[in-house]
């Protein structure tokens, strides 16, 4: 079954192009513009009303997909921002800077937590301990003895890698042998709406990051952090939407905090891609497409990818050079280490002269997928001799 026929505009706009940068900017749906526009209506009809329109229905309605996709059973718990930075900083203000900080964590996050805590390292009163994440087979044993090795005052890992696909198989797992002395954060922004994820019985534990930027395809500004369950941390860095709702009991004089999990959310922002947003769940919802689906399209055409890379016999692109070769628990793009940076950059270059837009970082080119592929479509004759 194609399903071209749900990104039309986004298609025809780059006509000619075999977009495999999926896992960086993510076609959007066609009833996204329609949602950025009934954004723009409702705005124009209800003005400061539309406040109330927003906070009684439409918030609801996106927790509760949302909860549904993670199976947390708890969509109160989900709070919102503009990007993942803003609610990562908002963990990071609930530490004690005031005394010496333990954190856990590998050598392949993104950025919006790397270069942040690098930042933060400097003032020289934090700890940073980074597990890395090759040779993968050893990975979790490795981060799992790391976690008991000592108390941590933060663990913050990624569901899948962003610099690899390579996914955690046992977040449950990871997440229970953390010490009762940390805050567990899982950066789970190439897991959502791309592996099927069950967060039902760590809930209660660990806070989950991600966002509709990627594989749930409504468009930057709506990310968003699942709060454990009966969490009671203060962010220090807060907004006047965390008073939303019924507020903790405090002492007098301290700023309350709502009992759900808006007490981390922040501020005014434009909740046109929270519409965006609903309207791919609502549409997908109609289709009956879910995760599982998603991700069992996905894995299929990964493989009628790398068995047309095995036709062509390139001596850079092909199995030997893809980072792990085990791909039945594995994001939604495939990674090659290839022998240089030049000879990536070389062969990205290539691509992109012949309509086949990649993503270069390092020694590592990346190709994702998506819904909007046909396998049927895929054309990668530019790869045949003379090689580049």
């Amino acid at each position: 079954m194609s399903y071209k026929h749900f990104y039309q505009r986004f298609l025809s706009a780059n006509r000619g192009k075999q977009h495999f940068a999926c896992h960086s900017h993510h076609y959007w749906p066609d009833v996204t513009r329609d949602a950025t526009l009934k954004y723009w209506d409702d705005s124009a009809a209800m003005v400061d009303d539309k406040w109330y329109h927003l906070f009684a229905e439409k918030l609801p309605a996106v927790q509760k997909h949302i909860a549904g996709i993670l199976n947390t059973g708890h969509p109160h718990q989900i709070a919102f921002a503009p990007n993942t930075h803003e609610l990562v900083m908002r963990i990071l203000s609930c530490l004690d800077w005031q005394k010496p900080l333990k954190i856990l964590t590998t050598d392949s996050e993104f950025h919006s937590f790397s270069r942040q805590i690098n930042r933060l390292a400097e003032n020289g009163n934090i700890q940073v301990e980074r597990i890395s994440t090759l040779p993968f087979d050893s990975f979790e044993s490795r981060f799992r003895a790391a976690l008991q090795a000592q108390e941590w005052d933060l663990v913050f890992f990624s569901q899948v890698f962003f610099n690899s696909g390579l996914a955690v198989s046992d977040l449950e797992g990871l997440v229970n042998a953390a010490p009762d002395s940390a805050i567990v954060c899982i950066d789970g922004y190439h897991g959502f709406m791309a592996m099927p994820t069950d967060l039902s019985r760590i809930a209660h534990r660990a806070f989950y990051l991600a966002g509709s930027y990627k594989y749930a395809q409504g468009g930057e500004g709506c990310c968003f952090v699942h709060v454990p369950v009966g969490c009671t941390l203060r962010p220090a860095y807060t907004g006047w939407f965390a008073e939303f709702g019924e507020l903790d009991a405090v002492k007098t004089g301290q700023v309350g905090y709502s009992l759900d999990g808006m007490r981390f959310a922040g501020s005014t922002m434009d909740f046109s891609a929270l519409y965006r947003l609903l309207a791919v769940f609502e549409l997908f919802a109609t289709q009956g497409l879910d995760v599982p689906k998603i991700h069992a399209y996905v894995q299929d055409l990964q493989q009628a990818f790398l068995s047309k890379l095995e036709s062509i016999n390139h001596p850079q692109l092909n199995r030997a050079h893809l980072l792990v070769q085990d791909l039945s628990h594995h994001g939604h793009f495939l990674t090659f280490k290839l022998d240089s940076a030049d000879i990536v950059q070389a062969l990205s270059a290539h691509l992109r002269q012949h309509g086949i837009v990649t993503d270069a970082r390092g020694d590592r080119l990346r190709f994702g997928f998506a819904l909007y592929h046909d396998k049927a479509d895929y054309n990668l004759s530019c790869l045949e001799k003379p090689y580049v």
